[in-house]
């Protein structure tokens, strides 16, 4: 019975697909014409398989736009009038649109100021100042207020040091025995420690050198004055000084060469004022020890003998020596005399011939320096 109740609605529905009409339409799709699909599978040539018969209606036209002739990227194509006025319109209407004045607090990138067209009206509860922001404080341009600019940084000005009454050791750099006061301006010498070997104030404004300066220094080996304005120095104020060996006293105005210790070994008063009087008469005699003897740039117009058998070297460059004798470092009588120390003279800038006193270089290891014509 079942059987053939569902034979019974098989039935129903096939009927129904059937006079469906899309099922109509598919059927003829799916059916051919013998009459009009006639086509010799024996004569068909297969070399000529990739020839297409394209039919008229399904070819493309060629293309209406050449090539090269697109329009360039800043072409501003036209547009219709109603769009320009309508886009005119939308920018009247946001001008017009009023602005609220917003304040940004300080801290939050800005510089605490208001903002907006409407700020005119607060411009008279706020002080009004036309700097220019400066770069990086976060003002905006056309504020109402700006942050005061900082005052530019004065030079700082030279400090002033009470030099009276302050230790040597605090205004100038104690090593050991050795006092250095170079280029601390000093007008005068400092009051030394009793204990000081080396003392150097280099480049300062020393003018005279007392007596006093120096007294009681029994273990001063050198004193170094170089680049001062020293104009005078008193004639025993090296005198009581017992174990001086080097004096530097170039670079100044000093006028007289100052009494100095036996115990000398270096003597440097160069690119001073020392002239003909300027030198104590045998005032090298007796200094035994002396080594160095520099009178480079002055005017010193002869040779300040006799000088030590110690002495190696001798500088005279650019005085004013016109004349030499034979026996300025030889000894006449005594022809065997040779002064093998004395290996370095300079008398290089000076008005003398030394090709006219031959005999007195016979003791020397070596000629001087100078004008041989």
């Amino acid at each position: 019975m079942r059987m053939l109740v569902r034979l019974v609605l098989g039935l129903f529905v096939l009927k129904a697909v059937v006079a469906s009409p899309r099922f109509s339409r598919q059927v003829d799709l799916d059916t051919y014409d013998s009459a009009n699909y006639d086509v010799d599978l024996d004569n068909l040539n297969l070399e000529n398989q990739d020839i297409y018969d394209y039919e008229d209606g399904l070819t493309i036209d060629d293309p209406q736009i050449e090539i090269g002739t697109l329009a360039p990227p800043d072409y501003n194509y036209p547009v219709p009038e109603a769009s320009l006025e309508e886009q005119e319109q939308e920018e009247e209407e946001e001008e017009e649109m009023p602005l609220k004045p917003q304040f940004i607090p300080q801290g939050s990138g800005g510089s605490g100021v208001l903002m907006g067209p409407n700020t005119q009206k607060e411009e008279e509860l706020l002080p009004t100042t036309p700097t220019t922001p400066q770069e990086g404080s976060g003002g905006v341009e056309g504020s109402v207020s700006e942050l005061p600019e900082p005052d530019e940084p004065d030079e700082p000005d030279e400090p002033v040091i009470d030099r009276e009454g302050m230790p040597t050791c605090l205004l100038c750099t104690c090593l050991g025995g050795s006092v250095y006061c170079d280029d601390l301006k000093l007008d005068s010498v400092p009051p030394l420690p009793k204990d000081t070997t080396h003392f150097y104030a280099r480049y300062n404004r020393i003018t005279k050198i007392n007596k006093s300066d120096f007294a009681f220094m029994n273990k001063l080996k050198r004193i170094d004055l170089t680049a001062n304005a020293i104009t005078s120095i008193d004639d025993k104020a090296f005198m009581g000084l017992p174990e001086l060996e080097e004096l530097v006293i170039r670079e100044n105005h000093i006028s007289q060469l100052p009494a100095l210790p036996e115990t000398m070994t270096l003597i440097d008063a160069s690119h001073n004022n020392i002239g003909s009087k300027g030198i104590h008469n045998e005032a090298f005699k007796d200094m035994t020890s002396l080594l160095y003897l520099y009178l480079t740039d002055n005017y010193i117009d002869y040779i300040p003998v006799p000088l030590p058998d110690s002495l190696r070297s001798l500088h005279l460059q650019r005085n004013n020596v016109q004349m030499m004798h034979e026996d300025t470092f030889c000894n006449l009588k005594d022809f065997n005399y040779i002064r093998n120390a004395l290996e370095d003279i300079r008398l290089d800038g000076n008005p003398i011939n030394l090709s006219r006193t031959p005999q007195a270089y016979i003791c020397l290891p070596r000629i001087p320096i100078g004008d041989l014509v």
